[in-house]
């Protein structure tokens, strides 16, 4: 995880150096939230120097006659009409008294916010569309925001916080956009706001990898997880997992291996076969956890896009998390979804799941971690795996003596459920051995893979591939 060593701005400080500039002008409007970051600007004085106007829309037909029909009003589709709209009226009406000298900007959010005696999602769409310099072409940054305070008043507050740091970093840490991402909740924590979504462009960001500046989002403590679709587009999770079935793969995918695509297929086979649930419906993800890329962050941003690209060319989504206990995954899974859930492992991960350290610091130990794992509809299917030559499944894997009741509890009551195996002739392969082959530039490494798989490694030279 990356240390912000730079000391930050408080919010304050923040807006009034933002008032005090007069080259940043331009608008504040917001839905769902109050007017908290206005109110930031107005209250530490100088705010005429920077705001031409404020505004909120919460009537909804008020909202449509202002920037036209959305079909959901906190969402990207709405942001995308403020901010054309706002930006729009303010170069038109401005430029000509004072374009010359002046960078222009909208601040936009849309925001479902906590309603009283009800537990919604509470969430936020926000932009900022800003000149780098006067008449340049715009440039944008585009976030969503989860908010996890208790009301609404300090929701709102928090995100009077964000936006500050939004509108602050457009005109200071552009030209540094991880610097940008690493203070995004200064004055906040990720306790209170979570950033799972980050989308930079125009000039000011040309040549910036969009997959990265997410991934950056988790080494930044701004979020604990970050999605990207089947085609590599980051996307908000709720976009791809609201109220879908759920089945989840994890494992290192470096290379993506035979045997993966064996238990992708296995695992959506048996999910799909439970009762009540469509697989035409399930999402199917990819997992990588933060452990699984190197700490050197050059090269583990090539090797995470190099891993990415190859699953997105066998069609899957992938999820990347610093979530390393499952019930933790499961956990964040359930803000999106309360349809049923599957997690497919291979035997070889049994480690992951029964070694009773890494459930130090919970109170009930390996006992609480499956209860929080298994608490409603949620099963782990296991891939079986040869060792030694020996055909190791579910049934007959060996755990510690003190856990074998425990696996027994599991397994008798379905929440445990064996895979069968697709090709027997696979189960022998390594991603960590066919990596090591590619890094001695031994060429067997290609019998372990998909063609499909092989020839975008080839092409593309990822791993260090000769």
């Amino acid at each position: 995880m990356t240390e912000i060593i730079e000391s930050a701005l408080t919010t304050a400080k923040k807006a009034l150096e933002i008032n005090l500039d007069a080259r940043c002008y331009g608008t504040i409007v917001e839905i769902g939230a109050g007017q908290e970051v206005a109110g930031q600007f107005f209250r530490v004085g100088a705010a005429a120097g920077t705001v031409a106007k404020t505004m909120s829309a919460y009537d909804m037909q008020f909202s449509d006659q202002i920037y036209g029909k959305a079909g959901r009003y906190v969402s990207r589709e709405r942001l995308n009409q403020m901010l054309a709209h706002e930006y729009a009226l303010v170069c038109n009406r401005l430029d000509e008294s004072r374009g010359a000298e002046t960078t222009f900007f909208t601040y936009a959010a849309t925001v479902a916010a906590k309603s009283y005696g009800k537990n919604n999602f509470c969430h936020a769409h926000i932009g900022i569309r800003f000149q780098q310099s006067p008449r340049s072409a715009y440039s944008e940054i585009i976030l969503h925001a989860r908010m996890h305070d208790d009301d609404a008043a300090a929701q709102s507050q928090g995100l009077g916080i964000l936006g500050v740091n939004v509108i602050y970093g457009a005109f200071r840490h552009s030209h540094k956009p991880r610097t940008l991402i690493e203070h995004l909740l200064d004055d906040l924590s990720s306790e209170r706001i979570e950033v799972d979504f980050i989308e930079l462009s125009g000039e000011a960001f040309a040549g910036v990898e969009n997959r990265l500046m997410n991934l950056h989002l988790i080494r930044s403590w701004s979020t604990r997880a970050v999605l990207f679709d089947a085609n590599g587009v980051s996307q908000v999770p709720t976009n791809i997992l609201r109220k879908s079935p759920i089945m989840i793969i994890r494992g290192s995918f470096r290379p993506p291996t035979k045997v993966h695509a064996d238990m992708f297929s296995a695992g959506l086979k048996a999910f799909g076969s439970m009762e009540s649930i469509d697989s035409k419906n399930v999402v199917t993800l990819a997992e990588i956890t933060m452990a699984e890329l190197e700490s050197d962050t050059n090269s583990a941003d090539a090797d995470f896009l190099a891993r990415v690209d190859l699953l997105n060319a066998l069609g899957h989504s992938v999820l990347v998390s610093d979530y390393f206990r499952f019930f933790s995954l499961r956990h964040w899974l359930r803000n999106y979804t309360h349809e049923a859930l599957g997690i497919t492992l291979s035997v070889l991960d049994f480690d992951s799941l029964f070694n009773p350290k890494f459930y130090e610091g919970l109170e009930g130990g390996i006992l609480e971690a499956m209860g929080k794992l298994f608490p409603d509809n949620t099963h782990v299917f296991v891939y079986p795996s040869k060792i030694n030559g020996k055909l190791v499944t579910l049934n007959n894997v060996r755990v510690k003596p003190l856990q074998k009741h425990l696996l027994s509890y599991l397994i008798d009551n379905k929440l445990l459920l064996d895979c069968n195996v697709v090709d027997e002739k696979n189960l022998h392969i390594s991603a960590r051995e066919s990596y090591k082959m590619i890094q001695q530039g031994n060429n067997e490494w290609e019998a372990n893979v998909l063609p499909s798989v092989a020839k975008l490694i080839k092409e593309r030279k990822f791993f260090g591939v000769s």
